[in-house]
């Protein structure tokens, strides 16, 4: 069975406006197999995991281009970066719209040669597992606290509650767990994480130890939904803090980990600076935290982390599939105030909660710490240059399981995670 998916539209966009198409994302996501069904007939498709094609790319990359002659798709990019140099010669002379579909899962190195020879003649996209609405059938745009736009989403996907929510938390986002039941979700990850290690992180000279590296994986899915403390990693995994660093990096670039960073305005004192970590797929979280089924899960101690992952995911997926930055921040300060996203775009921020419960009470008692950043500056902190940014505070929303959305008070709705 194959899932629709909400990135399509971006993609023939930029496959329309830009001679060059690049995908990048985690392996198994789906790129190939969306981009191969958007392909039309005249287009040729050739993957690189092939070592005698790859050879011929990496050695003879011009007469790879006359053999595999645009348009073009081909898959997995990565393993022969000498090509993008000859593609840059191809569209400064053809300069015809997408000649060239490309498809990388390791992106460490990757863009860097991307940036270098491809820079203004390519459009890149990063493609992450299947969201919620993909599964449901439904297609939203980018998550927005606006209730009168959420209230027509309650027609065009099914309610879920909580049983249903965690085990869609304990099996994922990977497509093939979906597209065939047949699957063991079990085995599905183990061999998911042996590939993940052995043929991208294999190739980061850095990583010396990739026991030690799947240990830190572990580490890092243990901690999902906290703020990142290099020490704190380092520690645990006993390996330094420069490499705890350089670690989480690359599970940030090869998109297993995103980081939320903190919201910053002068008017708010004492914030913290550290960003937030999240694991993207929770189906493999749990699985490297060793859940043995979704029952277990919801009622664990990590039962508000996980839940909490999913629903940052699902909301940093919907700008991602829209070919948009994710405008996410959270709150905390050295008072232990805390506000797990703020959506900061066109001036105008909005607060929001995440809770498992279906109606949780003063779960909005810290959006009041947000009041600062409406103020017009004072006079003293314009002549000292620590004037504010005065920002507009929108609705507010405590994400959580209600049977509907519902108002808390003026400026503040419940809303079900489902519908994101």
């Amino acid at each position: 069975m194959f899932y629709e998916r909400t990135i399509e539209k971006t993609l023939r966009n930029i496959g329309e406006s830009f001679p060059v198409l690049l995908l990048t994302g985690p392996r198994q996501t789906g790129k190939t197999t969306l981009l191969t069904k958007m392909a039309d007939s005249n287009r040729r498709i050739v993957s690189l995991d092939n070592p005698t094609i790859r050879a011929l790319a990496k050695h003879e990359p011009e007469l790879f281009l006359q053999r595999y002659a645009p348009p073009v798709l081909i898959d997995e990019v990565q393993y022969a970066p000498e090509l993008f140099d000859y593609i840059k010669v191809y569209v400064d002379t053809h300069k015809v719209a997408g000649d060239f579909w490309l498809t990388g899962s390791q992106t460490f190195h990757m863009m860097k040669r991307v940036a270098e020879s491809l820079a203004g003649r390519v459009g890149v996209a990063r493609m992450l597992g299947l969201s919620n609405s993909e599964i449901a059938g439904s297609h939203f745009s980018e998550f927005a606290v606006k209730p009168h736009e959420l209230i027509q989403r309650m027609d065009k996907i099914a309610p879920m509650d909580i049983a249903e929510v965690f085990a869609r938390i304990f099996k994922g986002s990977m497509p093939r767990l979906y597209e065939l039941n047949t699957v063991n979700r079990d085995e599905y990850f183990e061999s998911y994480l042996e590939t993940y290690i052995s043929r991208d992180i294999r190739d980061l000279s850095q990583i010396a130890d990739e026991l030690s590296f799947l240990n830190f994986i572990g580490i890092v899915a243990a901690r999902t939904a906290t703020n990142v403390n290099y020490d704190a990693l380092a520690n645990e995994a006993g390996i330094s803090s420069p490499t705890a660093k350089q670690w989480l990096s690359i599970l940030v670039s090869s998109g297993q980990v995103a980081l939320i960073p903190p919201f910053s305005n002068n008017a708010l004192k004492r914030v913290i600076k550290a960003p937030r970590m999240y694991f993207l797929d929770t189906g493999l979280c749990s699985y490297i935290t060793r859940w043995s089924s979704p029952e277990v899960l919801e009622h664990g101690a990590m039962d508000g982390a996980f839940f909490e992952t999913w629903v940052v995911s699902e909301i940093y997926k919907s700008y991602i599939n829209h070919g948009k930055r994710p405008p996410l921040y959270f709150y905390r300060d050295s008072n232990k105030k805390e506000i797990d996203i703020v959506i900061s775009m066109d001036g105008v921020v909005h607060p929001i909660e995440i809770k498992k419960s279906a109606a949780p009470k003063d779960a909005v008692k810290h959006f009041s710490v947000l009041k600062a950043i409406e103020k017009e500056p004072n006079e003293s902190d314009v002549l000292s240059g620590a004037a504010h940014l005065k920002t507009k505070i929108g609705d507010g929303a405590v994400i959580c399981m209600p049977a509907d959305i519902l108002p808390i008070d003026g400026k503040n709705w419940y809303i079900p995670a489902w519908i994101i």
